[in-house]
Formats: structure tokens, C-alpha cells, sequence
């Protein structure tokens, strides 16, 4: 007979594992401080995620825990994870959520790494769901990848508030902030990931990695330049400032965190470029609005039947959103289909009221949003001071100007290649605040430059929300060119034509007062001069004369460190938070 063969034995069936009336199924995540497991619920058969505190609990510190944990439940937020059951099981404290469609980060991510837009605009929501429940005085208090769930919309959900919380009875003030500052840089660190498609310092537990950066670690990160998908440069400030290896660098506040990755998202995500922040805001409020009394005095000199055009332009220069617009409106006016200013652009108010009449200006005069707008009294005083400092820096670029230049013409562009700064200041002030103090420099520590804090605050340089302004009035590209500042870093090198003149007469000076109001104290005069010898040879000058013509302008007898002391800030912004 031929041989038999043995039964192939059973597999031995996987032990169940329980946890009160949880079935566990799968470890989804672990940290120091909680776990998170797709689980079963035996009692209905529904599938949930059980997020569970890794310290157990007795008597008087649970119901410590239970009241944190049950305050931040009852918080309703579209991200916000709603937890079905809260309690504890052989004193290890949990809350359930329904699984729905919902999977965590980790199951979403693909070996390629996530789109940047998609992680972006993940944790654009996770942080306004933070921003409410910091709020409320709520912290999360273990911010982990498999804690940030996305449904198959994209929405995303986060679970687990409260569950590591610390069991003081009643944590005070200090505590609750400093858990929600962690709770910020824990997000940052999950953007940092999800675009470096790694995690941050190779370390899965994001609390940890969080202990490695300043002030407790000694570490810095930030993101590679090579990456499996290449990541804009606004967003890749935005995680940059998120991780900042100085703590007063970086986002303080969940909101401030979320209205970047909103700007951001609004402007590169969608494709519709730096005005789609503006159309909305320029609707209701105009670009700027009118100075204090002076639309009214052009309004009135307007109706005078000997109204001289120099006495009008020398008022309609006293406000520079008159200035502009009366420039928008003359570089942009057709008649009969052919453009008005067919032969070049109108660089001069004198010229545009020529060409406009006394009628025409008063129009735009009264067309004008008075003054202060919509701003708060605070944005107003911050508004008039960077007004000031504008209008000196266009001072500075007439008295550096070859001879044989129109003063107006490089006052004009000078004032013009503040546009992206005041129009900052006038719809975002309080983004303009934090633009400032991230320009700060700081116990020995230098402040990020104008355009890496305007990108890590925005999400956009400020200087292309003026072109995006200027564009949006439809000016001439040659107009456009002369408006664009030379780079901070690059060299300056002979102008070509008188445009090209303009534009670095009208650089140098924005430049020199830039440096002038926001270098440290021991450094203005030092930084002046670098200032100076990059572009003396261009403007056919010495450094000795601007260097000399600086100190006359903007320090006004004063010496050079006295308007940086008082200033402290480098665009004209505020200098508090």
C-alpha cells in the first residue's frame, strides 16, 4: 500500500486580544506617552480606533484625567475627532472613535510621499482644529502622525485629545500654554515629515523628537533641498519657520500656523498667484486708503477755477494711495481702444493730471477709502509710521539720483517699490506684526531676512504681492520692470538705460532705509556702508556720498543707531507680536 501522508496540522489560531470590551486588531501607532489600535468594539461590532494613555491611573489622578478628557470631547469642530467612549480598563485610561472612512497619516502615505498640497492642507486643518481647542484651554498633548485622521475626501480628524494629558487637578496657565506651544511644534514636525517623506530626525515618536530641538536638544532641522517630490518655496518656509532651531522663531499659535498653509494653499495650491489673498479685501477696502484730510484738500483745490497743476500734485504727493491710483488710472486709460499713455509710461502726478483734469482727479480722490479703513487704531499708528519712513526713503532716492533725473519720477518709482509692504500692512497687519518680530534680531541671534519671514508668515514674498497689485492695474511691463528692487544679495551692475537708473536709485535707497531702521544698534553705520559700496559704482557716486547723504535724510541730525533703537524693525512694521 502507498505510504499515507500526514495531515497537514491546523494553523494555530492568532490568541484574541481584549481590552475591556475591545477587541484588538492592529497596532496603529505608539509613542511614550499613548498607542493608538484598530480595534473592535464586541458589544455592536463596530470597528473604532482606541487611543490609549500608557500610564495608569489611580482613583484621584483618573478622575483628574476624565475631567480634561471630557472637557475637550465636548468640543465641536469639523476636525475634531468625536470620541464615542472615554474611560479607563484595569486603570489605563482610553477614548474610542468611530473608524468610519477614516485612516491615519501613516495609511494614507504612499513609498513616494504625499503631494505637498495634500500635506499641507492636512495640517492646515489639524492646526485649526488646534486653534479652537487651545482656545477652550484644551491641549492634545501626544500630536502623532496615526493621531491625524483622513477620511477618503481628504477631510482630516484629530483623535486623542487629552488622553496623555498630565493629571494635575487643575493645571495652570503657564502649563496649558506651554502643552499648546508642544502641541504646535509636534505639527510642524508632521510637516516636516510628510513632505520630507521621512520621519523628522529619524525619529518616530514625534515627542522625542521634539525633546532633541532647542531649548531641550541641541539639534536643527530642516528640510533637504533633494526630495522624491520637489517642495515650493513658500511651503518649504513655512516648515522651516515650523522647526526654527530658535523656539521664538517659530509658530507660537496654532491659528498663525493655519493662516500660513491658508495663504499659502490660496496662492500655489490653487494657482491663483498672490492677489487671490487681495481681491476680496481691495473690493471692500481699496488698496490703500486716503490720508487723513488729504482727499478732501484735492477736492477742494479741484472746484478752484485757478487750480494750478503744481499746487494740485504737490498735495495729491502727500498721499500715496491718490498717488497711485491717479498713476493706475493714466497708465491704464484707453480712449477709442488706443491706451492714453501710448507713448511710454506716465511716471509724473504733474503729467497724469494734465492728462486727467482737475475733474478727473477729484474723482479719484472721492473714490478713495477714507482714513484709517478697516484698520484697528494700533494697524493705523503702525500704517502712518511705515508711510513716513516710504516717503524718506523716496527723499533718500532724490538726492542719490544722477543729475538730470526728475525728482518726481524717482520719488514715484521709489514709492512704488514699497507697494507689497504697505498693502501688507493696510489688509494683514497682524501678519505684518509677526514679519517684523521674525525679522528681530535677538540675543546675538539674527533675524530671518524680509523675504524668508514674509514667506513663513504668508506663505508669499511681499514683493510679489506688489507685483501682483501692479499687475492687477494693469501697468505696462516696462513700468513693472523699474518696480521690481534689485536683490538684497546680488550684485548691482551699471544701468543700461533710464529705467534701469530709476529703478536702482530707487533701490539703493529703500535698501539704505531698510538697513537703516532695522539693523542691531552696533551695526547700522557697518551695514550703511556695505550697502553703499555695492552701489556707488552703478549710480556714478562714492560710498563716502550716500554714506553722507543717508545720515542727512534719514537720521535727520540724529546718529545712525538712534532710529534703529526706536524702530527695531526692518519693513516699517510693527515691532510687537
Amino acid at each position: 500500500m502507498p505510504p499515507t501522508t500526514a495531515p497537514t496540522p491546523a494553523a494555530p489560531a492568532k490568541p484574541v486580544r481584549m481590552f475591556a470590551s475591545y477587541q484588538l486588531l492592529r497596532l496603529l501607532g505608539k509613542s511614550r506617552r499613548s498607542m493608538a489600535w484598530l480595534a473592535e468594539d464586541t458589544r455592536n461590532n463596530q470597528t473604532v480606533m482606541l487611543v490609549v494613555g500608557r500610564q495608569q491611573l489611580t482613583d484621584e489622578p483618573y478622575e483628574a484625567w476624565l475631567a480634561q478628557t471630557q472637557r475637550a470631547a465636548r468640543l465641536k469642530h469639523a476636525s475634531l475627532a468625536e470620541a464615542i467612549d472615554i474611560g479607563h480598563y484595569d486603570q489605563w485610561p482610553f477614548a474610542a472613535y468611530d473608524r468610519g472612512t477614516y485612516a491615519t497619516w501613516a495609511e494614507r502615505a504612499t513609498p513616494q510621499g504625499l503631494p505637498p498640497a495634500h500635506v499641507a492642507d492636512w495640517c492646515q486643518q489639524a492646526a485649526e482644529a488646534m486653534t479652537v481647542a487651545h482656545a477652550a484651554g484644551c491641549a492634545h498633548h501626544d500630536v502623532q502622525g496615526w493621531n491625524l485622521l483622513v477620511d477618503e475626501a481628504g477631510h482630516v480628524a484629530v483623535m486623542g485629545w487629552a488622553v496623555a494629558a498630565p493629571t494635575e487637578p487643575t493645571p495652570d496657565l503657564q502649563v496649558t500654554r506651554a502643552a499648546a506651544v508642544a502641541d504646535v511644534l509636534a505639527l510642524g514636525l508632521l510637516l516636516h515629515a510628510g513632505l520630507a517623506t521621512q520621519p523628522a530626525l529619524d525619529e518616530p515618536d514625534v515627542a522625542k523628537a521634539a525633546a532633541r530641538l532647542p531649548p531641550t536638544g541641541h539639534e536643527t532641522l530642516r528640510l533637504p533641498w533633494q526630495l522624491p517630490r520637489p517642495v515650493p518655496e513658500g511651503l518649504r518656509a513655512i516648515a522651516n519657520r515650523a522647526t526654527d532651531r530658535q523656539p521664538r522663531q517659530r509658530y507660537l499659535a496654532a491659528r498663525t500656523l493655519a493662516q500660513a498653509l491658508a495663504n499659502w494653499l490660496t496662492t500655489h495650491a490653487e494657482g491663483g498667484g498672490p492677489l487671490t489673498l487681495l481681491e476680496g479685501k481691495i473690493q471692500a477696502a481699496g488698496v490703500l486708503p486716503a490720508q487723513d484730510g488729504v482727499a478732501e484738500r484735492v477736492a477742494r483745490l479741484a472746484l478752484m477755477d485757478d487750480c494750478r497743476t503744481a499746487e494740485l500734485a504737490e498735495v495729491v504727493l502727500e498721499d500715496l494711495a491718490l498717488t497711485f491710483d491717479l498713476l493706475r488710472v493714466v497708465n491704464t486709460a484707453q480712449v477709442h481702444g488706443e491706451p492714453v499713455a501710448a507713448d511710454g509710461a506716465v511716471l509724473m502726478v504733474r503729467r497724469a493730471i494734465a492728462m486727467l483734469g482737475v475733474n478727473g482727479v477729484r474723482r479719484c480722490a472721492l473714490a478713495l477709502r477714507p482714513w484709517p479703513g478697516p484698520m484697528s487704531p494700533v494697524a493705523a499708528d503702525e500704517m502712518a509710521r511705515l508711510i513716513h519712513r516710504v516717503k524718506r526713503a523716496a527723499r533718500l532716492a532724490v538726492a542719490l539720483a544722477p543729475a538730470g533725473y526728475d525728482g518726481e519720477v524717482v520719488a514715484l518709482i521709489t514709492l512704488m517699490q514699497n507697494l507689497g509692504r504697505l498693502v501688507v500692512q493696510y489688509h494683514f497687519p497682524d501678519e505684518a506684526a509677526q514679519i517684523a518680530r521674525l525679522m528681530q534680531a535677538e540675543d546675538g541671534a539674527p533675524g530671518m531676512n524680509a523675504q524668508a519671514a514674509a514667506l513663513a508668515v504668508l506663505g508669499v514674498d511681499i514683493e510679489a504681492v506688489g507685483d501682483a497689485v501692479a499687475r492687477y492695474w494693469g501697468l505696462s511691463a516696462d513700468l513693472l520692470a523699474m518696480v521690481r528692487r534689485h536683490s538684497a544679495t546680488g550684485p548691482v551692475h551699471l544701468p543700461d538705460d533710464d529705467g534701469g537708473m530709476l529703478r536702482t536709485c530707487a533701490s539703493c535707497a529703500n535698501e539704505l532705509a531698510d538697513t537703516w531702521w532695522s539693523a542691531p544698534p552696533n551695526r547700522v553705520a557697518q551695514q550703511v556702508t556695505a550697502v553703499a559700496v555695492r552701489y556707488a559704482r552703478a549710480l556714478g557716486s562714492t560710498t563716502t556720498a550716500l554714506q553722507a547723504d543717508t545720515q542727512r535724510i534719514l537720521g535727520e541730525g540724529q546718529t545712525a543707531a538712534a532710529p534703529a533703537v526706536a524702530a527695531g524693525v526692518g519693513v516699517g512694521m510693527p515691532a510687537t507680536a
